[in-house]
């Protein structure tokens, strides 16, 4: 560890990148002039991390800070994007409402998303907490600033987070009339419009409203459908108004309104992974033998950066996203008293092909969803010459409805049954599982931190936060045949019956799941101020995250194949963690280097599990014992004059599974007969077709899925002055990148998951003045071939399906403001 603390040091020291690309190049304009420091060439980022205004260096936590204008120039327009600006952020994503995002490899369980848990990174927009990833995938829409906090973050912020946070903020309403423009066209027909004006309406009264409209093309072209998928097709807007009466009172009403209506998401055919089925079903076998029974079926490509693929069920991601809230701000003299009032709402209308082929096995999968959540937070931030503090109290209410479909097709039968009964279509065709569900949450919390600053260099920072949980849950599928006839299958129906090859596939269940848990957790940093501009700190946390539900249905037991009511529930995480760091500015502040090492240990790991099942109850919640993630961060960043800036930032984590005995197997040790209960699994045959499969798979010391060892992100601009056109303003020549090594995509490591690391470079060079900008980009500069996601195929069949990563893309924008 120290040889890799020292080897990144020397990286992040020698490298050039452009701080354009973050924050810590200037200051919103929105800052307070008193934490502005003395030197008029230094560095100042203004920063609400910790819920009261400071620069970020003065910040005793690793955090990235990004401004808007910065993300727009380096073409990244939303959450997902942002893992390619901050090395330690993780976001995969298949559709809208099965994103991750991690930090430090923790928060969200990779892979199938339930309703029934926290995720570890709170996202915030302008201080109201979105309970769902899914929630926050709008396009970033008049964005002043994203901060990204790193480690636990439980007592400053309204929702317990363990891993993190993204803190959005958006423009505020001026009282000084301005208004901004900007219109971006490129190759696969993309489309991107946005605008923004803000003024007053009277003394005391102003107004802002925003607007964003983004398209393009798919980028995977659909031979079955004949048009392109994965497209984008985007709309938002907002609106604020701000009624400030006096200098010591600020109230905010804001309202927003995101849609997305694209013909997507699907997947390509990426490659055949031997598993432990039976060879004669197999992928290839069973391929081979649909078209001996009178199929003509072939993959359009098995190279998947051909970018074709066969899908035939309908593909939609229809997801809007909205919602309104009233933020009150009160200067009391010595203190300040901050409520914030929140409705936010989320309607997702999904259509998925989910055997990934275009054969008809999954002839229909969709999961609609109706999401209200409702919250109210009340913090008050007192501030003294010695004692600085942040006292708060957060209530979160929640409601999820989801009412799901799955059909299986006219090819089910062969992909699923064996003998005589693999050729008879009918047994499977049109047997569907309609299921019907809801959530109820409910959470309540208080939260604060001190800081006490014992000498004019030391200063003594304890938090701590008391919580509640309660989360309640209803399931309940109805299975009918291709008659459309409900079905049991209690009593266990006799083997090799049409009704037990039914129920093999779908099996009826309703089950009420409901828990409720309280918590207690603290933090505690020790930082000292070693010189003018260097920082060193100390932090340990006691953190956790609330107990889940399995709320998609409960799997199998694998003995008597009925639903297992022990997974109902799973055990709350408890998180120790520990941080030291060094923040360092020099050379008259033209450079800053910044240095963080951590180590998160987890027990009773919150993990997303897959059982291979073609039913709906493929992925589920379950506890691995323990996790361990570690490693070290550096961010480099210079400014020398105002012609050249660059930076670097670098990480190197080091995320596995300490301990996970019972963990479900990979696909090379998946499909067989499975082993003797109580047997030692016996893991010595992967990939052997007929051999028996583990019950279950010993994963411990094996990565954590999505997470890259070393990442990089890197960049610089130049500039210099010129007239053009009767213009002053500067031309401009930038270049930004990031770097990720190989990582796992599946939750249990597989050789087939593994996804090879890419560096990507993007370019982007134009001319600005006072009031416009006009440049053009290129993302992806060299083309190069990559994988965002892999998938495991249900049925262990062996097939793995994947979504490529953009190609080449080019743009160009003009930008105006006054």
């Amino acid at each position: 560890m120290i040889a890799r603390f020292l080897l990144l040091a020397s990286v992040a020291s020698a490298s050039f990148a452009v701080p354009s690309a973050f924050a810590q190049d200037a200051a919103p304009e929105q800052a307070d002039p008193a934490v502005q420091p003395q030197n008029p060439r230094g560095d100042v980022i203004v920063v609400t991390a910790r819920r009261r205004q400071e620069t970020a260096q003065e910040v005793p936590l690793a955090i990235s800070v990004i401004r808007g204008d910065s993300i727009e120039a380096t073409g990244n327009f939303n959450i997902v994007k942002l893992q390619q600006l901050a090395p330690t952020l993780q976001v995969y994503t298949s559709n809208p409402r099965n994103t991750s995002v991690n930090i430090r490899g923790l928060g969200v369980p990779f892979g199938l998303t339930s309703d029934g848990f926290e995720q570890g990174v709170g996202i915030y927009v302008d201080d109201v907490y979105n309970s769902r990833v899914a929630a926050a995938t709008f396009d970033f829409l008049d964005v002043a600033q994203v901060e990204v906090l790193r480690g636990p973050q439980g007592s400053l912020y309204g929702k317990n987070t363990t891993a993190g946070a993204i803190n959005i903020t958006t423009n505020q309403p001026t009282f000084d009339f301005e208004g901004r423009a900007e219109l971006t066209v490129g190759n696969l027909n993309y489309k991107q419009a946005k605008a923004a004006i803000s003024g007053p309406l009277s003394d005391t009264i102003a107004a802002r409203i925003a607007i964003a409209s983004t398209t393009r093309r798919g980028t995977i072209y659909n031979v079955t459908s004949q048009r392109w998928i994965n497209e984008q097709d985007n709309l938002g807007i907002r609106g604020q108004l701000l009624f400030k009466p006096n200098e010591d009172l600020s109230i905010t009403l804001a309202g927003d309104y995101s849609k997305q209506d694209p013909e997507g998401y699907g997947t390509v055919f990426v490659r055949v992974g031997r598993t432990q089925r039976a060879l004669n079903r197999q992928y290839d076998a069973l391929v081979a033998a649909a078209n001996a029974a009178g199929r003509a079926y072939q993959v359009p490509s098995r190279n998947p950066y051909d970018r074709l693929t066969d899908l035939d069920s309908n593909l939609n991601a229809g997801n809007k996203i909205g919602g309104a809230s009233l933020k009150a701000v009160w200067d009391l003299g010595a203190g300040t008293l901050t409520s914030v009032t929140a409705w936010r709402f989320w309607d997702w209308k999904p259509e998925n092909d989910r055997d990934f082929t275009g054969l008809s096995i999954v002839s229909r999968s969709q999961n609609p969803s109706q999401q209200d959540q409702y919250s109210q937070e009340l913090r008050y931030n007192y501030t003294s010459d010695r004692i600085d503090f942040v006292l708060g109290a957060f209530g979160f209410k929640q409601r999820i409805d989801t009412q799901g479909t799955e059909s299986q097709g006219i090819d089910a039968s062969r992909w699923s049954l064996t003998g005589a009964q693999a050729a008879n279509a009918s047994i499977l065709d049109g047997l569907t599982a309609s299921n019907t569900q809801y959530l109820k949450s409910t959470s309540a919390a208080l939260f604060g931190q001190v800081s006490w600053k014992v000498t004019d260099a030391l200063t003594i920072q304890p938090g701590a936060r008391l919580n509640y949980d309660k989360k309640s849950g209803f399931y309940e599928r109805i299975v009918t045949n291709g008659q459309g006839q409900v079905i049991s299958c209690t009593p266990v129906p006799a083997a090799g019956s049409v009704l037990a090859a039914q129920c093999g596939v779908y099996q009826p269940q309703s089950t009420s799941p409901s828990v409720s848990k309280w918590n207690f957790s603290y933090d505690f940093n020790v930082n000292y101020k070693i010189a003018p501009d260097i920082l060193a700190y100390a932090t340990y946390a006691k953190s956790f995250k609330t107990v889940g539900i399995n709320q998609n249905g409960l799997p199998l037991n694998s003995v008597t194949n009925l639903p297992d009511l022990s997974a109902s529930t799973v055990k709350p995480e408890s998180v120790n963690h520990y941080e030291i760091g060094i923040k360092t500015q020099f050379w008259d502040r033209r450079a800053t280097f910044n240095l963080t090492a951590f180590r998160t240990d987890i027990k009773d790991f919150q993990a997303t599990v897959n059982g291979g099942q073609f039913g709906t109850v493929r992925g589920y919640l379950a506890n691995a014992d323990k996790v361990r993630s570690q490693g070290i961060e550096a961010d480099f960043k210079i400014a020398p004059s105002e012609r050249f800036s660059a930076y670097a930032n670098g990480a190197y984590t080091d995320a596995k599974y300490k301990k996970f005995t019972n963990a479900p197997c990979p696909p090379e040790l998946s499909g067989g007969t499975l082993q003797a209960v109580g047997a030692t699994p016996d893991y010595s045959q992967p990939g052997v077709a007929g051999a028996l499969s583990p019950r279950q798979c010993d994963i411990s010391g094996q990565a954590l899925p999505g997470v890259s060892k070393w990442a990089f992100s890197y960049g610089a601009e130049v500039n210099t002055p010129v007239t053009l056109l009767a213009k002053e303003g500067q031309i401009y020549l930038g270049v930004d990148g990031n770097y990720r090594s190989h990582f796992q995509s599946n939750a249990s490591p597989s050789i087939y998951t593994r996804i090879n690391g890419y560096a990507l470079t993007n370019v982007r060079a134009g001319f600005r003045g006072e009031g416009f900008d006009v440049f053009g980009w290129v993302r992806n500069a060299f083309d190069v071939n990559y994988m965002e996601l892999l998938q495991v195929a249900p049925g262990n069949v062996g097939l793995i399906a994947g979504q490529p990563g953009d190609p080449q893309t080019w743009f160009g924008t003009i930008k105006f403001s006054f």
